[in-house]
């Protein structure tokens, strides 16, 4: 190896976290290229699992230098920490799941050197087994193996910053304003597919925040942003639900949480301000709306999956609450099935249709059976499971949204009518546009009747509905970022109406007929109610539906069957009036907090229940023996 040829030493960064299995072949790629003059700079990003062990029969190579995490810190962390023990101008990038090819770093150099405005020479890449680009893959950025840069001052964004898995925000972005990106044209290294790649953890909807904070032990609240997702900031979001409270504010239940809490997980600080003690034993493969521990909010002490057994014993919970949606039966399920004593309420959403499709209906079903209390979203989801559970399951039962949002997001300070201002209706659409076709917005917009469409990450779903919707009614689609609850009200107070799912119905009221559309109430209900706004939905009088039942017994919405009459009542200002009045009345029955002591007297009861059950059993026992 020669000393420092400023153009041709290479300094390899190799960040690794939990790849013992791939990075004997990637160091042995880089031992084999045909450029010799390298060094490696393995980080050890705090792996759990036998890479240390994998790695050390090459640790004693004299171009191989080794740095050591005790946790995990993050992709930008490790490079930063790689760039500091560089000792060479140029930089390459070995990711220990990836791939050099023997003439890929000589390939790099010829390049780099061939124009002194060139910063960063890129070559082309295999990609998914047996897929290649001669580039920069298309809906991808740079991958960091195919790339080798001269070294400057610049270090990537750090997870305390933002986290992404944009390597354009994190670190290209900085090096193409300093000189010009040059492509080799010649494919000489692989980005090796498979499940555990950083951006598959990261991106929704497969990975997303949860996964990602699940996979690298991540403890500390984020900001979180994909090329995919929603822009998510904990740190200013959860701020207001981070107060710290002593163990001597804790008087009443000790409640486990299991599963997972799906949307609006803060809600959960409602029990704490009521006094109650909270612990959480979490799902082990979230989505990335299912909400897990470590929170980054509130005084939820984890219980670890690894001894929960042997925790619960020593904590003597008084209730276990398990919930929430269909990715948590399973977990759920085997948290009830170990018997633990503790009395045990499962609250379900969403939802069991789903649970048919994916082969996990005979976990829900002992989860309602063999559990001690069963919370229903709506009363028509009740009656629909009462159709085929114990008739002992009606006394067991209550009626409750499982994720209502907190009050804090209920705010006062309303917006102006837009179509005050223009003479024209506008309806908001917070989330998917489900039922409303584009053909449905052309009929709108022949009423002057304007959607408006809010939700990045929904926007990516329903690209095409979007470009073909705009072509057809032009003017009438408008597309809005995703708005979070601390702006729900100021935002969409400023429409006439909002959408909630537009479906036609066909049980007849038949229950045993009833689909999930007839039995849900989607979490739009709440976010139309906090900021005050009537709810649209087409008329299914004589069939049921759970949307129709509550918005036609609390007067908070309109019903129609086609856009006319939706715009005959949207232009009836009186009318309007009165609607908008009666929703901000009843605004408050969608959020948590008003429902907390209900809740609280249901878990009394299931303990009660639960210590008779227990009674029972041993009068039982005694009197056989």
């Amino acid at each position: 190896m020669s000393k420092n040829d400023p153009k041709r030493s290479i300094s390899v960064l190799m960040p690794v976290y939990n790849q013992a299995t791939f990075i004997s072949r990637a160091i042995k790629s880089l031992k084999l290229q045909s450029h010799t003059d390298w060094e490696l700079i393995i980080v050890n990003d705090g792996c759990t699992d036998d890479t240390r062990k994998v790695i050390s029969i090459y640790l004693d190579h004299p171009q191989i230098k080794y740095v050591e995490n005790k946790e995990n810190s993050g992709l930008g962390a490790a490079l930063n920490q790689g760039l500091g023990q560089a000792q060479y101008n140029l930089i390459a990038y070995l990711p220990a799941d990836d791939v050099y090819y023997n003439n890929h770093l000589q390939s790099l150099i010829d390049q780099l050197n061939e124009n002194s405005k060139t910063i960063l020479a890129f070559s082309g890449i295999r990609h998914h087994y047996n897929q290649t680009a001669n580039g920069k893959l298309e809906g991808f950025w740079l991958q960091l193996v195919q790339c080798l840069h001269k070294k400057t001052n610049d270090r990537w964004t750090e997870r305390g910053e933002l986290v992404t898995d944009d390597l354009d925000r994190m670190f290209w972005d900085k090096l193409v304003v300093k000189g010009a990106f040059a492509e080799t044209g010649k494919i000489t290294c692989e980005w090796v597919d498979h499940p555990k790649q950083r951006y598959k953890i990261i991106r929704e909807p497969v990975g997303g925040i949860n996964p990602y904070k699940l996979y690298y032990g991540v403890k500390q609240p984020l900001r979180y942003h994909t090329t995919v997702g929603n822009y998510i900031d904990e740190i200013s979001y959860y701020a207001p639900f981070r107060q710290k409270r002593d163990n001597a504010s804790f008087t009443g239940l000790k409640i486990v949480l299991v599963g997972e809490l799906a949307y609006n997980a803060e809600r959960i600080v409602a029990f704490e301000e009521q006094g109650h003690k909270l612990y959480g034993l979490w799902m082990r493969d979230p989505y990335w709306y299912n909400n897990i521990g470590p929170l980054p909010f509130g005084n939820v002490q984890d219980i670890p999956y690894e001894n929960w057994q042997q925790t619960l014993a020593e904590i003597k919970p008084d209730i276990i609450y398990a919930q929430l949606n269909w990715q948590a039966v399973p977990f759920a399920h085997e948290i009830l099935t170990a018997n633990t004593g503790i009395p045990f309420v499962w609250n379900f959403k969403e939802g069991p249709f789903i649970c048919m499709e994916k082969g996990t209906w005979p976990q829900m079903m002992e989860l309602y059976t063999k559990s001690d209390g069963q919370v229903y979203t709506s009363a028509e989801m009740r009656d629909w499971f009462l159709q085929f559970l114990p008739e002992k399951s009606a006394d067991t039962a209550l009626i409750l949204d499982g994720d209502l949002p907190k009050k804090e997001w209920f705010k006062t300070e309303v917006s102006p009518l837009l179509s005050v201002q223009d003479g024209e209706l506008h309806t908001v659409v917070p989330g998917r546009p489900i039922g409303l076709h584009p053909h449905t917005v052309v009929e709108l917009a022949e009423q002057k009747i304007h959607v408006h469409f809010y939700g990045d990450f929904t926007h990516g779903q329903w690209k095409e509905w979007i470009i073909k919707t705009q072509k057809m009614a032009p003017g009438f689609l408008h597309i809005h970022p995703n708005v979070t609850q601390h702006n729900w009200v100021q935002e969409f107070s400023q429409y006439d109406a909002g959408w909630l799912h537009f479906f036609k119905s066909d049980n007849e009221g038949e229950l045993m007929r009833a689909n999930w559309d007839d039995l849900n109430l989607p979490a739009r209900m709440a976010t139309l109610a906090a900021a005050g706004l009537p709810m649209l939905q087409r008329d299914n009088t004589g069939h049921t539906v759970a949307t129709q039942t509550i918005v036609q017994n609390l007067g908070l919405g309109l019903f129609f069957n086609d856009a006319a009459e939706l715009a005959a009542q949207l232009r009836d200002p009186e009318k309007m009036k009165q609607l908008r009045q009666r929703v901000w009345e009843k605004r408050l029955l969608f959020c948590f907090d008003e429902h907390v002591e209900e809740l609280i007297a249901f878990f009394k009861k299931a303990i009660a229940n639960k210590r008779l059950d227990v009674i029972d059993e041993t009068a039982s026992t005694i009197f056989h023996t």
